[in-house]
């Protein structure tokens, strides 16, 4: 982590990624980015239909490939890159016939390494490789994980973060998510073997408001700070307490630490093991 002298108030504290020593210092492939339009949370008409939402440096969209539907095709990482869009990181990579696609990079993978996207038995299970879930042994890390064969890596694609093969059982792989949750997937999905680059991203300290607000986050206002007509928690005389003994939103939703906000009789809940652990001593 790199680290700032506090030289003033906002700096104090504020920490960042060491990205000169962990990416190669490429420019994006511009075969492979477009414009986009960044999600300010308003509708169509104007009007918020998100908070805290809006402003931010303009980005380019790098076209990751989530479906890795070149098969037995060695591939190269070619460049370490930074992206604007996800707290990984992304690699462009180079495959045998010559065809470029940005992934996201595994962790502990560097510029020259290889990989394989294959359900061959002879394929080893090594970092970077991507099979089936279900000829991966039990304790196996992985990362990019489709939940429909094809459609796509959905799950465990942030950075640092990985899940963890616990079983096999009648067509279907367990696998205990980041969130604690141990839930099954049919075992012909693929997942990539290894956890997603820069898990140092949790260890950020932002700093200072203008560091949030060029990543497009504008301010929250405390719900005791507002009116009562404006807030559940609004309202009294001085600095009032909450007033109620669970936490709610603005729409009087639960909401905060060990409140439980899925719907009952969700069509994935027969996928589901058992329950993420909630609360501060999760």
């Amino acid at each position: 982590m790199k680290k700032y002298n506090p030289t003033t108030p906002g700096r104090r504290g504020m920490t960042q990624v060491s990205y000169r020593s962990l990416l190669s210092g490429d420019k994006p492939f511009k075969k492979l980015t477009k414009g986009f339009k960044r999600g300010v949370g308003r509708n169509n008409q104007g009007r918020i239909t998100t908070r805290h939402k809006g402003g931010g440096v303009k980005r380019v969209y790098r076209l990751i490939d989530f479906k890795y539907d070149k098969r037995d095709i060695p591939a190269k990482i070619s460049t370490i890159e930074y992206d604007p869009n996800r707290s990984a990181f992304i690699g462009l990579v180079t495959y045998l016939d010559g065809e470029k696609r940005y992934i996201i990079v595994p962790d502990n993978m560097k510029v020259g390494d290889t990989f394989i996207v294959s359900d061959k038995e002879e394929v080893k299970i090594k970092t970077g490789n991507r099979k089936p879930i279900g000829q991966m042994p039990v304790g196996t890390m992985i990362y990019n994980i489709e939940i429909k064969p094809g459609s796509g890596a959905k799950l465990a694609r942030s950075a640092g973060n990985f899940a963890e093969v616990v079983g096999h059982d009648q067509g279907y792989t367990q696998i205990k998510m980041p969130s604690t949750e141990v839930r099954k997937v049919l075992s012909a999905c693929w997942a990539t073997v290894g956890g997603a680059s820069n898990t140092e991203h949790r260890l950020v300290n932002i700093g200072k408001a203008g560091r949030k607000r060029k990543m497009g986050i504008r301010p929250t206002v405390r719900g005791s700070a507002m009116n009562a007509v404006d807030h559940p928690y609004g309202g009294g005389e001085g600095k009032a307490g909450r007033g109620r003994r669970r936490a709610v939103s603005k729409w009087g939703k639960p909401t905060g630490i060990g409140q439980k906000t899925r719907r009952k009789n969700k069509y994935s809940d027969k996928f589901i093991v058992s329950r993420r652990k909630v609360g501060r001593r999760r």
